[in-house]
Formats: structure tokens, C-alpha cells, sequence
């Protein structure tokens, strides 16, 4: 067998920072005529480099496969859309964006975020290899192009004049298998004074929020501060600030620019951050490798809860239908023994199963007729948002479960 690369430096991968087992791709949902198929499952196991430290599973599923025809819907989250709104509202004051300007937003999904630069009058360009996603981004008049984004498409971009003011990219950066092409093709699509950010869930707060289930097959990275700055600098451009956000258990937005662009200095927020990563042992194996033993020690709990509850004859249904959802599920082998079926707002997973465990996903409609004891909430990000729409299920003593950091009842 030989041995797997690093992604962004090619020094073989020795270290383990978590072993999940086999599992489905997490966005690939079943319908009722695929139950009596065969199933494809393939390791989740998560290493770690010692030279850049970048925390990454193999590519055992080309990108093409996983991202052509895609089931994430961005704007079914009310709380993800305004985190958007806001965001373009902050950045537009910030670099003064006008009708003169442009945004290119790398992996803009249904245009969940560019329809607020198309309102303020801001030209943009999204680029999305999902068509079917896409095609909803261009019926909210945000003008998509279906394709991935790499070296290749920043020249062609660039050699048609289409250079931008602001480049971003939220929750993509993890979800490229070829780092070096995608962060390479940035520069030349960026203006000389222009500005890139991206977001991206924190390999710190993964590993301090015990968030493994951000862990899947979709997500072929995770990534520190320190290890971005590393990657970004390589192919020309200079990390200057940092925000860190709420979203997805804890990400952090990066600015960064032209290495060459010296207008920006560093910012006080990355010093610090640096800092902190520095001090936490990020630049230490024993960092990573110690992560194992915490999450199979949640999966322990998880289970005896699941079990006792069963036991005592108690109704357990899910809310929500995320990746992330599919990883807890598949790695602790909860499946309708336990969960009798979950709900969710996006209507292209409604009637189908969940990849690996085959749990139904039904309208919202179903958890008020179930009226179940527990209400198992997989997308436990957006936990406050889910207990404030489901206020009335304390009303027939609904209790709800949320699995992470540590299996909790609430």
C-alpha cells in the first residue's frame, strides 16, 4: 500500500487524528427505490501532516462525483441568510463597493449571498459546479457560471477581463481536493488592490468543541490559522486580518491580499490569533494525534442516553437532515432502532432516507403529529434557532437532544 500525500506539500501522511470508520458520502440521499441497493461506503479516516500540519482525509470520491448534482440548499437556514445580508452590508462599507465594482463569489451555491450584492446594485459573478443549485442562483438574477474553480478558470476569467474587487468563498475552502489549483487561481482573478475573504469552520474549535461530525468525505480539509497562512502564501497572496464567527461550531473569516500589495498591514486580530493557535500546540503532532480518544468517548454517552431512553419506552425522532448529521449517525451506528425519522425544511431531501442508516426524512408537518418524547437535533450548529421554531413541542413535554460537544438533554 502506499502511503497517502499531503494534499499541499506531499510529505506521506503518518499521523492519525481520528479513524471514523466507513461511511456514505453525507449528501447522498436515497430514494425509496434505492433501499434494496448496494451502497458504497468508504473510509473516514482523518490524518494529519507533520510538516504543515493540514488536518485531511483522502480523496476517494472525485469532486465531479460528489458536487455535480448536490443536495445543500443554502438559503433554508433564516440564520445563514442573514448571516449573509450582514456580511455583504459590512464588506460593501468596507471596500466601498458601487456599481463599479465587481464580487466573485467561489462556490456561490443558490446565491444565497450574492442576491444582496444584486440588490445594493454591486456587480457579481458566482461560480458553482452544482447545476441544479445553480440554477436556482440565476433565478434570483445572480448571474452563475457551472464550473469548479482552479488555476485553469482564474486565467480565463482574467483573460476576459473579469478581475475583481472582492473574491470570497464561504465553506469551500475544505471542500477542494486540489488546494494548490483553487488557491492559485485566486491571484488571477484578484485585482491589484483587491480583496479576498473567506470562511471556513476552525480546526481549533473543532478539536476544543469536540465537532467531529463536521468530519466527512465532502470536507477533504480542515485548517488552522497557521496552516491557511501557509497554504495562501505559497501561491502569492498575504493573510492580513481575521474575524472569528458563530457559524458552523466556530469559523473564522480571513482577509488577505496581494503579497506584493503592502497598503494592509497586519492586523492586531491575526497577531493575536497566531498567537494563540502557537501557544494551543498547533505546531505539535501530539495536538492532533490525543482528538481520538474524546470522540469515541462522546459516541459511549450518545449511546447509552439512546439506549436508556429506549428502554424506558420513550419516542425519539430527529430535526434536521445535515452532513453533518450523517457522520454522527454512520459513526455510532444510530439508526430507526433508535431515530424512527427526521424532518426537514428543504424539500428536495422530504421522502427520501438518510445515506447509510435509511432513516426517513419527512415534511416538518410530521414532528407535531408524532408528538415524539425526545427531538434529536443533528444540525446542533443551529441549535438556537431550532429551539426557538420548535417552542411549542415543550407544550407535550418534548425534551431535546443535542449530541455535540457531548451528548446533552435539553
Amino acid at each position: 500500500m502506499t502511503d497517502q500525500l499531503c494534499r499541499f506539500c506531499d510529505t506521506p501522511l503518518k499521523d492519525t487524528v481520528v479513524d471514523l470508520g466507513m461511511s456514505p458520502l453525507c449528501e447522498s440521499y436515497l430514494a425509496a427505490e434505492q433501499l434494496d441497493h448496494s451502497e458504497p461506503f468508504y473510509p473516514l479516516h482523518v490524518k494529519v501532516c507533520r510538516n504543515c500540519f493540514l488536518v485531511q482525509v483522502g480523496e476517494y470520491v472525485r469532486a465531479e462525483e460528489i458536487f455535480t448534482e448536490y443536495a445543500y440548499f443554502s438559503s433554508f437556514s433564516s440564520a445563514w441568510l442573514k448571516h449573509a445580508d450582514d456580511y455583504v452590508s459590512m464588506i460593501s462599507e468596507r471596500l466601498k463597493l458601487d456599481a463599479k465594482s465587481l464580487v466573485i463569489e467561489l462556490a456561490s451555491n443558490d446565491g444565497y449571498l450574492l442576491q444582496y450584492f444584486v440588490k445594493r446594485g454591486v456587480p457579481c459573478l458566482g461560480i458553482e459546479p452544482a447545476a441544479n443549485v445553480a440554477k436556482a442562483a440565476v433565478e434570483r438574477g445572480v448571474e452563475t457560471r457551472v464550473a469548479f474553480f482552479g488555476r485553469e478558470l482564474g486565467r480565463e476569467l482574467k483573460a476576459e477581463g473579469r478581475q475583481a474587487d472582492l473574491v470570497l468563498g464561504n465553506n469551500v475552502l475544505a471542500q477542494v481536493p486540489d488546494v494548490n489549483s483553487f488557491v492559485a487561481g485566486i491571484p488571477e482573478v484578484l485585482k491589484p488592490n483587491g480583496t479576498v475573504t473567506f470562511e471556513f469552520p476552525h480546526l481549533m474549535r473543532l478539536f476544543e468543541g469536540n465537532q467531529f461530525d463536521t468530519i466527512y468525505h465532502e470536507h477533504y480539509s480542515y485548517f488552522s490559522l497557521l496552516t491557511v497562512e501557509k497554504i495562501f502564501a505559497r501561491h502569492g497572496l498575504t493573510v492580513f486580518d481575521v474575524e472569528e464567527l458563530w457559524t458552523h461550531g466556530g469559523s473564522l473569516r480571513i482577509y488577505a491580499r496581494h503579497t506584493n500589495d503592502s497598503s494592509r498591514p497586519l492586523s492586531a486580530a491575526l497577531l493575536a490569533l497566531r498567537d494563540r493557535e502557537e501557544a494551543a500546540g498547533y505546531r505539535q503532532i501530539e495536538t492532533y494525534t490525543r482528538f481520538e480518544e474524546q470522540v469515541r468517548e462522546t459516541k459511549r454517552k450518545l449511546l447509552e442516553l439512546l439506549i436508556a431512553a429506549k428502554r424506558d419506552g420513550k419516542r425519539i425522532v430527529g430535526y434536521g437532515a445535515p452532513g453533518k448529521g450523517n457522520t454522527l449517525l454512520n459513526y455510532c451506528g444510530i439508526r430507526t432502532d433508535f431515530i424512527e425519522f427526521t424532518v426537514d425544511r428543504n424539500p428536495y431531501k422530504q421522502g427520501k432516507f438518510l445515506p447509510g442508516t435509511h432513516i426517513p426524512i419527512l415534511h416538518p408537518a410530521e414532528l407535531e403529529a408524532a408528538r415524539p418524547d425526545y427531538i434529536f437535533i443533528l444540525p446542533w450548529n443551529f441549535k438556537d434557532e431550532i429551539l426557538a421554531q420548535l417552542a411549542h413541542a415543550r407544550e407535550w413535554g418534548a425534551k431535546f437532544i443535542v449530541p455535540i460537544p457531548e451528548a446533552t438533554v435539553l
